[in-house]
């Protein structure tokens, strides 16, 4: 069975602050950020919580895949996408579904 997986954007309130990740459960992988469990991590440091981008894919591979071409991206080439999908940089947190 083939488990499929998610690359994420999350910022700060202030937006100034970009944070891509990978995950197979974006669902508990966001209640990990939004409550701090790891307090010593990137998100953590800069309160990253905010959901502004996520892509879902049907493998885990293709979502890693997609994670290090993001990563690789300059800052503005990920503003662009983010505004593509949410213009308004809202929190999406509230459309994953668990």
């Amino acid at each position: 069975m083939q488990r499929g997986g998610s690359v994420y954007i999350l910022t700060n309130i202030s937006n100034d602050v970009l944070y891509i990740g990978v995950t197979s459960n974006l669902f508990f992988r966001l209640q990990e950020h939004q409550t701090g469990k790891y307090p010593t991590s990137f998100t953590a440091k800069y309160n990253c919580s905010k959901l502004v981008y996520y892509e879902n894919f049907p493998t885990i591979e293709e979502a890693i895949s997609r994670e290090k071409q993001l990563k690789n991206w300059h800052r503005q080439w990920k503003e662009n996408l983010i505004i593509s999908l949410n213009p308004l940089w809202k929190d999406l947190t509230s459309q994953i579904e668990h």
